[in-house]
């Protein structure tokens, strides 16, 4: 199962997410659930990169299904409709895969 957490600050600003395991939907290569949540979570990354520009930490481990993605400041208004974006992506994912994702929101 795949743990995605939603970092929001006090005043509900997307700050980032981090994201544990493996769907295990299907087999490495194959599996659907994990290639839809590293596209959402890929693509915002590089939206913010190219259109926001803001300072973040970023850490990931392919292997174990890890990644950590924050924006080390106040987020300005592109990052956070990005990252609000992809929590709306990725809460339909875990809605219609229950099985497989575990979605939850933390506040930092």
């Amino acid at each position: 199962m795949t743990t995605i957490t939603i970092y929001r600050d006090h005043n509900k600003n997307e700050k980032g997410f981090e994201i544990k395991g493996h769907a295990g939907f299907a087999t490495n290569g194959k599996d659907i659930v994990c290639a839809a949540i590293s596209i959402l979570t890929q693509n915002t990354i590089n939206s913010i990169e190219t259109y926001a520009g803001d300072a973040c930490s970023y850490k990931e481990d392919e292997n174990s299904g890890y990644m950590k993605y924050l924006i080390l400041n106040i987020p300005s208004e592109k990052a956070d409709l990005l990252l609000k974006s992809l929590s709306l992506g990725l809460s339909q994912i875990s809605q219609n895969y229950k099985k497989y994702v575990k979605l939850k929101f933390e506040e930092v």
